[in-house]
């Protein structure tokens, strides 16, 4: 079974994503198509990028993601073909595949380099024909000119120390939970045998929970969630606004000697 997954900031009110995967299934009616979200903040690459790293590995080696966040991108981006951690990867190069993984891809070609077509659409236009026919098993380094790098942007991560993890709000999800890029094994790695404090917004806690409910209604949680992050949160409640935390605030995890 061959899948393609979709995941663009085109919304679902519009004929976009409905166009797109008439093109892929024009090219090869028996592919399976999943939608990621077509509700990512328009031309926002950061959470584009949140979201397809959270997912891609949880599909089946093989499967071709279709990206579509930002998708006219900048004037001089290319379009093109990746693939990494043996899954496949179309869209802009924006600088959102580069923030997915920081393993090294294993085939990548620039598309639409040969009878260039000229698109303000080329989620349909560009990337659904070459999703379509890498996911029919047609070889990468036939559907464009190979390329060395693409472009990686600089994400943000956690300052450790014996005494110290200073990390970020890097999401705010449907729920008002707050996700730092805060790694359980980080954590687990200089906590063991001390206390600690997490401090945020001038509060302080010295639990993490192990699931959502076991605090009261309206209090606060932190867990490590099923992505390995440290996430906050007010059971039944918005954290985010109760707390005045967004996205960058600072969450730091101070160690007792």
């Amino acid at each position: 079974m061959a899948i393609v997954t979709l995941l663009t900031d085109s919304g679902e009110s519009d004929h976009y994503v409905a166009a797109i995967k008439a093109k892929i299934l024009s090219v090869n009616p028996g592919l399976t198509l999943v939608d990621i979200s077509h509700n990512i903040a328009a031309c926002d690459i950061a959470h584009g990028a949140f979201v397809l790293k959270a997912v891609f590995r949880d599909f089946p080696k093989g499967t071709v993601h279709l990206t579509g966040v930002d998708a006219t991108s900048n004037r001089g981006d290319s379009s093109i073909a990746l693939q990494l951690e043996d899954h496949f990867f179309v869209g802009p190069d924006n600088g959102l595949f580069g923030l997915i993984s920081e393993k090294p891809h294993q085939g990548l070609v620039e598309l639409n380099k040969i009878n260039p077509v000229t698109t303000t659409f080329p989620e349909k236009d560009i990337f659904a024909a070459v999703a379509a026919k890498l996911a029919s098993g047609v070889a990468i380094s036939t559907v464009g000119i190979a390329m060395s790098t693409f472009r990686k942007l600089t994400d943000r991560h956690v300052k450790a120390t014996k005494k110290l993890i200073a990390g970020n709000v890097i999401r705010i999800d449907n729920y008002g939970n707050l996700l730092t890029n805060i790694p359980k094994e980080v954590f687990e790695t200089l906590s063991k045998g001390k206390n600690f404090t997490i401090q945020f917004s001038g509060e302080k806690f010295k639990k993490i929970h192990a699931t959502y409910n076991q605090t009261d209604q309206g209090e606060c949680f932190l867990i490590f969630n099923s992505l390995g992050l440290l996430e906050i949160g007010i059971y039944k409640g918005n954290a985010s606004e109760l707390l005045g935390l967004g996205h960058d605030s600072q969450v730091n995890i101070t160690f007792e000697e």
